[in-house]
């Protein structure tokens, strides 16, 4: 093991930054990623948000720049998912990462940046058709549905924001939710019921997603009538819910209910030598910008920590 190696868990944009960061501090840095660099990110289309692309950019065009600067500054990769982590129970001892092949990594420091996942529906077309009409992310999304028929699938604060927000591209939004009212905050709900471009099907859900090369339509179905019909969009946008990529930290750092790692301003997790970032902790704005910054912050502080050991 070397005396002051760094572990990066996750290849997306905040495991890069986090790679780029501490590589140029000259720590001897892994990256562990479960397939290949990139995360959520490759399955974006086109990234619009991203500051310096004034044209955007395609998510894996961006993924595989980072990729590349970071390989620049000496980045060692290796493949592997990680089923459990045992931090030092003592000053001086590694965190020692566990494989699922049996496996197992120490290191002085460790960075989770393991991302988090969608929730999908699990209907049939879902998968096939993600990026060419399926998306999970109006802001990355949105604007190349201009003056189009869309639809987004929930009722919670995010699926109403989010359908507001897609009023701005498309000629209109429907609102598909499985039961008979909106979970969403006040505020958001008249802002919905207001806006003339969104209408709403009550007690649906979808049964499948139509659709060759993109999607065309969507079967629905009303849980109360039973009555089945089908609508036709060019787009729809699952919004029911997201689950951090944590399982394997489970009784390991503090987290919250839904299994996002909590950390403090410096990317610090509850426990001794782990770090965070990206879309795997809470905060308020999960977008690859924030994911990077995190992953800066973390690389830092690590970087810091080595002269407090």
């Amino acid at each position: 093991m070397k005396s002051e190696n760094l572990i990066i868990a996750g290849g997306g944009p905040a495991g890069l930054a986090a790679a780029l960061y501490a590589c140029r501090a000259r720590i001897p840095t892994l990256m562990l990623e479960k397939v290949s660099p990139g995360g959520q990110v490759l399955i974006t289309d086109k990234v619009d948000n991203y500051p310096g692309f004034p044209q955007g950019i395609a998510g894996y065009e961006l993924i595989d720049r980072m990729l590349a600067q970071a390989r620049r500054f000496g980045l060692e990769e290796k493949n592997g998912e990680i089923t459990a982590v045992h931090p030092p129970e003592k000053k001086g001892e590694s965190v020692k990462v566990e494989l699922s092949g049996g496996e197992i990594l120490e290191a002085a420091s460790l960075i989770i940046a393991t991302g988090a996942s969608h929730n999908q529906l699990g209907v049939p077309g879902e998968e096939e058709l993600v990026g060419r009409g399926v998306s999970y992310c109006a802001t990355c999304d949105g604007p190349f549905f201009n003056n189009a028929h869309v639809a987004v699938v929930g009722g919670g604060d995010t699926a109403v924001q989010e359908a507001v927000f897609l009023t701005k591209f498309a000629s209109k939004v429907t609102l598909i939710h499985r039961r008979d009212e909106l979970r969403a905050i006040k505020l958001l709900q008249e802002q919905a019921i207001d806006n003339p471009k969104i209408d709403f099907a009550w007690d649906t859900v979808v049964e499948s997603i139509n659709g060759s090369d993109k999607v065309e339509s969507l079967s629905l179905l009303n849980r109360k009538t039973g009555e089945k019909s089908t609508l036709a969009v060019e787009g729809v946008f699952i919004f029911v819910g997201i689950h951090p990529n944590t399982e394997f930290l489970r009784g390991t750092v503090d987290m919250n209910q839904w299994g996002f790692i909590r950390t403090d301003d410096e990317m610090k997790t509850s426990a001794t030598s782990i770090w965070a970032a990206g879309d795997c902790r809470e905060k308020v704005l999960l977008q690859i910008v924030t994911a990077v910054a995190d992953g800066a912050i973390a690389a830092h502080s690590v970087d810091l920590s080595r002269g407090q050991a």
